[in-house]
């Protein structure tokens, strides 16, 4: 159990407001402030699923426009998407320093192309052990664990104490020595006294035993060494301990690594460039020479574990890659957990690579193939024993996890505990962490790099909803008496039968509507009598297709 609170003189308060990360898992994103600083920690995106054509979604740094002048720079844990990929975003908003380890770094340079912003990227690379001054903040990076090169954490010396931001983390003693989390620090930080810490929560809700890196290294190589066939290796892009280790599992098993994917490759590309792939470039084959190899001669590695519409995986189950076709005798390697909501997309894609011949092992069936870069709750339980907080702020999850943590925080005898979402103020006095206030923190969806409103989004959940049927009515000189109507639908009607049906009714209805004008004096189409012909072409639709569609009435008048 952590000794008693120690006591604390009067400090200035610390104030941090999570702009992502908080009540969801991905976009991570953390403002801290102190005497009119602020300095943030991280800033990545998320995915939305909803199939609306959108790439990412990024808080809306609009917020952090009244600190404008006083950001003092933006730190960096690591290099995956949910903590790096909304940075181009927020250098467009603010012209801010950035510091982060080698691998982050270098991942934003390369994607100049993508963001021209990137250019005048002012950027610092930090490693473990450095210290920086950035304002009234003083942080020192510390080692971690993680599924990724580079992965730091953060102790901010701040006026309200030592505050420690675990980043992700792992306590993964089957790494090497220089991969390991850097436990004597933490220890060492505990002993001098944290204030606050600050930790990773997503994986809170696995307890007992879990695999270690070194352990999946070795299960791949036993699992390749037994195949005749070609192996595609699916895993995240971003594992460089993963990738590491191919090369010597290639070698043993008298394989060429072929890399499938823009990620995969972007990711070799940047390990090779800091040097940590130590296997020399032979080993790696282009993937559209791969038919001068036999079967049993190469190991491709391939993106789109949780199933991306256009990743190489789900291209080899559609039997549409344009460079390499699988056939019976193959196997199908998933070196990965399945992201929550992906269940079924990843499940179909299996299902095709199976109807091909293709055997597939996941790690569901084997669990030595995949490797969680996260803390389990013996893993968290021991990081607040190592650092023995006053007062702790769960981090990375759903409410579920933040729950679950704060509750193992508690039951280890921490005294100030608080659960947060995005949005909400916290205030840290040294000793008591509290909630203050709230602001209210909006998203951001993109597309091609271009924000896209939050009315088209609502536009096209109509579409995906209801359909369009978009009227045409065509106007003569002779007047609305001989006008003529056409309709246009997409995702409305099951059959052209029922098609036609609709267009025959709706143009009755049409006419009638015109009559009733006529009638009624309204001898030219005015607005009044334009509402009349849409409610009645909208009526006969709902007649045929069971429902009222979204329908536009759009006029052509000749003459």
């Amino acid at each position: 159990m952590p000794p008693a609170p120690r006591t604390v003189s009067a400090v200035s308060d610390l104030r941090i407001l999570p702009l992502g990360g908080l009540g969801e898992v991905g976009m991570n994103c953390l403002a801290l402030e102190q005497d009119g600083d602020v300095l943030l920690v991280d800033a990545g995106v998320s995915f939305d699923a909803r199939g609306f054509g959108l790439d990412v979604v990024h808080p809306d740094f609009s917020v952090l426009e009244p600190y404008e002048g006083r950001i003092k720079g933006l730190v960096l844990t690591h290099g995956h998407e949910d903590h790096i990929g909304a940075v181009p975003y927020l250098l467009e908003r603010f012209d801010l320093p950035v510091y982060g380890p080698p691998y982050a770094i270098e991942l934003l340079k390369s994607r100049r192309r993508e963001h021209e912003i990137l250019h005048d990227l002012d950027a610092e690379e930090i490693v473990p052990g450095s210290r920086k001054r950035l304002g009234s903040f003083d942080l020192e990076a510390i080692r971690v664990a993680h599924s990724i090169a580079d992965s730091l954490a953060f102790a901010f010396r701040t006026r309200a104490g030592t505050v420690v931001h675990t980043g992700d983390f792992r306590f993964d003693g089957t790494v090497a020595p220089t991969e390991q989390l850097d436990v004597a620090r933490f220890r060492a930080l505990g002993k001098e006294g944290v204030a606050l810490l600050m930790s990773d929560s997503t994986n809170v809700q696995v307890e007992g035993d879990v695999v270690g890196e070194g352990e999946v290294a070795e299960r791949l190589e036993s699992v390749i060494a037994k195949l005749t066939g070609g192996v595609v290796l699916g895993m995240f892009a971003s594992n460089t301990v993963r990738l590491r280790r191919l090369g010597r599992i290639a070698k043993a098993t008298g394989r060429r690594i072929v890399p499938l994917g823009r990620s995969i490759v972007n990711h070799l590309q940047v390990a090779r460039k800091l040097g940590y792939l130590p296997w020399p470039e032979e080993l790696l084959w282009p993937a559209d020479r791969i038919g001068e190899l036999k079967r049993s001669e190469w190991l491709a590695v391939a993106t789109g574990t949780q199933a991306e519409e256009f990743s190489a995986l789900q291209r080899l189950a559609r039997d549409d890659h344009h460079q390499v076709r699988l056939q019976g005798g193959d196997t199908v390697l998933l070196s990965s957990r399945v992201i929550p909501g992906h269940e079924l997309p990843v499940t179909e894609m299996i299902g095709g690579l199976l109807r091909q011949g293709i055997e597939v092992i996941t790690a569901s069936d084997d669990p030595l193939l995949h490797a969680s870069g996260h803390a389990n709750a013996p893993d968290q339980r021991r990081m607040i024993q190592e650092t023995l907080p006053r007062a702790f702020l769960p981090l990375h999850g759903t409410r579920l996890h933040l729950e679950k943590h704060a509750r193992i925080a508690r039951a280890e005898g921490v005294s100030s505990v608080a659960v947060a979402e995005d949005g909400d103020w916290l205030r840290f006095d040294g000793t008591r962490l509290r909630l203050d206030g709230r602001e209210e923190i909006g998203r951001t969806w993109r597309a091609h790099g271009r924000e896209v409103a939050e009315q088209l989004l609502e536009d096209r959940r109509l579409l995906a909803a209801e359909g369009l049927v978009v009227a045409i009515l065509h106007v003569p000189v002779a007047g609305p008496s001989a006008a003529e109507l056409v309709l246009v639908s997409r995702g409305v009607f099951g059959s052209a039968a029922m098609e036609h049906e609709a267009a025959v009714r709706a143009k009755e209805e049409m006419r009638l509507a015109l009559a009733t004008a006529s009638r009624e004096g309204r001898r030219k189409l005015d607005p009044e009598t334009r509402e009349g012909v849409q409610r009645a072409v909208r009526r006969a639709i709902q007649r045929v297709a069971g429902y009222r569609p979204t329908v536009h009435l759009e006029v052509i008048a000749s003459g």
